[in-house]
């Protein structure tokens, strides 16, 4: 009896741990990396902040533009700054990318590295723009759920 119980209770939790170990194979890390680094544009004048961005080996993200209303875009959100007038982000352009398995759609898409430019006119010293990255990152064989990534873009204005 007490032999059975142990034999159910393994089992129990074998089948309860199953899907934990699945997703965690199959759950891509992070896929899309945000480049840091620290920029100088002219004060009180129209000027560009421009954000890198890079995405992991084996996976694509869909670009500003995809070419269906079934996928997520990539958008950048900017939070409001003090001393900063931002207009709306100027995106990368995608390439065409197909899966193996259906070679006549393409995507549009980014891959390696992308950037998004930001117009800024801003005021002198330093600035701290609170920023997300919404995207959809795929692989060879499936899309994952969109994700979010915060980020702090720094430049100063001088």
């Amino acid at each position: 009896m007490m032999r059975s119980l142990r034999w159910i209770a393994s089992a129990a939790l074998l089948v309860g741990f199953q899907p934990l170990i699945a997703q965690d194979v199959a759950k891509p890390k992070s896929t899309v990396i945000y480049v840091a680094e620290q920029q100088t544009v002219p004060a009180g004048k129209k000027a560009v902040v421009e954000v890198h961005f890079a995405v992991v080996d084996g996976y694509h993200v869909n670009s500003h533009t995809p070419k269906s209303d079934f996928l997520i875009p990539t958008v950048l959100k900017v939070q409001p700054a003090a001393g900063v007038t931002e207009a709306a982000p100027e995106y990368s352009t995608g390439h065409d990318f197909s899966f193996a398995f259906d070679s006549s759609t393409k995507l549009d898409v980014y891959t390696g590295t992308f950037t998004v430019k930001l117009p800024v006119v801003a005021a002198a010293g330093s600035h701290t723009l609170d920023a997300t990255l919404h995207y959809q990152a795929c692989d060879h064989a499936a899309c994952y759920p969109p994700k979010s990534l915060p980020l702090q873009v720094l430049f100063t204005a001088q």
